[in-house]
């Protein structure tokens, strides 16, 4: 392998990592917050079930990713080492501001600053990112809404029942963890899939798009040991900021964001996890009544949300010019 895709391929694991310590809080923060399973063992929990993941439910995320952004023409490694600096850049300042933001949204503002920079905005596949905005901007909404409704759902079957109840929703987090876990892995793991394989791709290690076994073995790994390692600023921030987080409203948000990640990925949708489980657990706590929610912190995460991708596409872009001054001045 030539050194650019060798530094490819390490940025990218490092990128999938990352985002397994800003995700990890999405999905065992509610679990932590309602007392259903100690810090350790919810992490070792759904890093077990992310690996997993990616294996049992295909790549259909990573051939979006990787094939349906940016013309093939217009990619060289260059552009991809400087998708992946710019998303990395961002991971790491807004986990380091415990700020819950999106790496999806990251990676892909970071693909679109590089090919610009690189290639101008002709290069982009508009259909393709399209799909990727709406598949994006679509889903937190979707998640508030079921969050809302399963959750009066969940009310209304249980609304003659005793206090013990709490038990099953304490105890059935175990399998709607893991559910949520499975989809994470699948959906997040499959964006470093795509981009690892369309640098093998760009440099002629392999001829066409497939995804090698060992890339998905590489992906699933590097999430899983992020999630192992957890990030806890982030998960204090949708434990507790929102509001104070009961047994059943960790039951119902990851039933939601289990349901809207795992159908997006068979879809092949590119989901942020970040944003349909906090806009699940705003939904889950609006149905008992929209006083409940902290919404000064909504709004700072809605915020992030909306200033990711132009700011991951700055510091791509920027990367990519550096890129091209040293090569330039060296070569």
């Amino acid at each position: 392998m030539p050194p650019e895709l060798i530094l490819a391929i390490v940025l990218a694991v490092l990128f999938d990592f990352l985002n397994g310590v800003h995700d990890s809080s999405n999905i065992v923060a509610t679990m932590i917050a309602s007392r259903a399973f100690r810090p350790p063992a919810a992490l070792a929990l759904t890093a077990g079930a992310e690996f997993l993941g990616p294996f049992l439910f295909g790549v259909t995320v990573a051939k979006t990713i990787g094939d349906e952004v940016a013309q093939s023409s217009a990619l060289n490694l260059d552009v991809i080492i400087a998708c992946l600096a710019g998303a990395i850049v961002w991971n790491i300042l807004t986990w380091f501001l415990g700020i819950p933001s999106s790496s999806s949204h990251a990676l892909i503002g970071g693909m679109v600053g590089a090919v610009v920079a690189g290639a101008g905005f002709g290069a982009i596949k508009l259909q393709g990112l399209e799909k990727v905005l709406i598949a994006l901007f679509a889903s937190p909404l979707i998640g508030f809404a079921f969050g809302f409704l399963i959750t009066r759902l969940i009310y209304f079957i249980v609304r003659n029942a005793t206090p013990g109840v709490n038990w099953f929703f304490k105890n059935g987090q175990f399998f709607t963890a893991l559910g949520m876990a499975f989809s994470h892995g699948t959906n997040d793991a499959q964006k470093t899939m795509g981009i690892i394989t369309l640098s093998l791709v760009i440099s002629g290690y392999i001829s066409e798009f497939s995804v090698p076994f060992w890339v998905i073995v590489l992906s699933a790994g590097a999430i899983a040991l992020g999630t192992a390692l957890g990030g806890w600023k982030l998960i204090r921030t949708l434990g507790g900021k929102f509001y104070k987080i009961r047994p059943v409203h960790s039951f119902s948000t990851q039933l939601t964001s289990g349901i809207v990640i795992l159908t997006a990925s068979v879809l092949g949708l590119p989901v942020s996890t970040s944003q349909v489980v906090s806009s699940a657990i705003i939904g889950v706590g609006s149905s008992e009544r929209l006083g409940k929610i902290r919404w000064g912190v909504a709004q700072d995460i809605v915020t992030a949300w909306f200033i990711t991708i132009p700011a991951s596409a700055l510091f791509s872009a920027g990367f990519y010019w550096l890129l091209k001054l040293y090569n330039a001045s060296f070569f």
